[in-house]
């Protein structure tokens, strides 16, 4: 079996055609899905969103404000996401983090954001998945200053360098390879692959974003995880029934889901 650990199920892209979608990944092997809601001042999604984890059992959640909307994070949205933590299929928060690649948000606002959101994901006991693009070392030294005794997370739709998987791993972070290591020219993020820890590793689609070869423009969706389980087990050397294994272990041990 396998686990999709990150996924947008709310997203339009799947308003259409979401109990499709969930049937292809039962046939795929897909044993469970995290799906995540990413909270904006709307505060719209929710509803939907719960709707996702208490009709189907292999979906589970996570939610935060994503650095895009770090802008908009306030007592409003912090109080719903507390709310929604208390959902016993909630699983973590996130996405957050920092992105100055687009700083959709001023980087004032999404390093406030992601500081508080760390510190009630610590304080409720809960992973969190991260978001990181063009602040590695500034996304590290958070999680060290803030996230150090927290219960770790994911490094999410991982394509940093080895030198942040490694400063992670001490804090419990685990780190998750999408689609973009099927790509041709991923062969830097296939050794990067190679040399994280066993225990460590987990798997995901970004979906509907960043669909793997041969899927590649697509639109994704949860069954594909199978194609980076193919790839990751070509890299390592492993069947990709080991990898499935080994990956739902992973995913099982850091959400507390074993037994």
């Amino acid at each position: 079996m396998f686990v999709d650990s990150h996924a947008h199920l709310d997203s339009s892209d799947f308003q259409s055609d979401v109990e499709e979608v969930l049937q292809r990944a039962t046939q795929s092997r897909v044993s469970d899905i995290v799906t995540i809601a990413c909270l904006t001042e709307t505060v719209k999604g929710p509803s939907a969103f719960e709707k996702l984890l208490e009709e189907h059992d292999s979906v589970y959640g996570c939610a935060g404000v994503h650095p895009h909307d770090a802008r908009l994070y306030g007592p409003d949205l912090e109080k719903e996401l507390v709310s929604l933590m208390g959902h016993p299929k909630m699983l973590g928060w996130g996405e957050i983090g920092l992105d100055f690649h687009y700083e959709n948000s001023s980087r004032d606002q999404q390093i406030e954001a992601f500081g508080k959101q760390l510190r009630r994901a610590s304080e409720l006991g809960k992973p969190v998945a991260i978001h990181s693009r063009e602040a590695e070392d500034l996304t590290c030294q958070i999680l060290e200053e803030e996230f150090s005794q927290g219960p770790g997370g994911i490094l999410h739709c991982f394509t940093a360098s080895l030198e942040m998987a490694e400063r992670c791993l001490p804090l419990g972070f685990y780190i998750s390879f999408g689609g973009i290591l099927t790509f041709r020219r991923a062969d830097e993020l296939r050794n990067i692959a190679l040399q994280i820890p066993p225990d460590r590793l987990l798997i995901e689609t970004d979906a509907p974003y960043l669909a793997p070869v041969p899927f590649r423009g697509k639109r994704n969706e949860p069954a594909f995880v199978v194609r980076v389980a193919e790839t990751l087990a070509e890299i390592r050397g492993q069947t990709v029934e080991e990898i499935g294994e080994l990956t739902t272990a992973n995913f099982r041990r850091l959400f507390g889901l074993e037994g």
